[in-house]
């Protein structure tokens, strides 16, 4: 497909597959599914979903900004947590605190994980 470039930043975690960071498309960037890794060491962070979720946004926030972007500028993200019931209410508390309203369209999902609590990918726009 032409027109996607991808993107790499080391200040987030290095993809641990076949897949890139993020791509940018036209106007839109697509990141890939982040976790709770530390790209220096590629270890967890955090023992519970608030902290895994603070490290995954902190993962994703540097892709976004290699482009420039913030959180702002993401239009749609999906999340999947490996214990949707029990840990829905303190990952909404820390990811609400990384947006501003109007808040990005969003799908939760309860998921098979393996070895984290959530992971996390979005689309933004870079169009402005």
């Amino acid at each position: 497909m032409s027109g996607k470039r991808e993107i790499r930043t080391s200040d987030g975690a290095a993809p641990v597959g076949a897949y890139s960071q993020g791509l940018v498309v036209g106007d839109f960037v697509y990141t890939s599914g982040m976790g709770p890794l530390d790209p220096a060491t590629g270890e967890v962070v955090g023992a519970d979903v608030a902290a895994q979720t603070h490290q995954t946004l902190r993962n994703l926030a540097a892709v976004l900004a290699a482009q420039g972007l913030g959180f702002d500028d993401v239009v749609k993200a999906t999340v999947h947590l490996q214990n949707l019931k029990e840990d829905f209410a303190a990952y909404n508390e820390v990811y609400k605190s990384y947006f501003n309203e109007p808040y990005p369209v969003r799908t939760t999902v309860g998921s098979q994980l393996m070895d984290i609590l959530v992971e996390i990918d979005f689309v933004a726009y870079k169009g402005r």
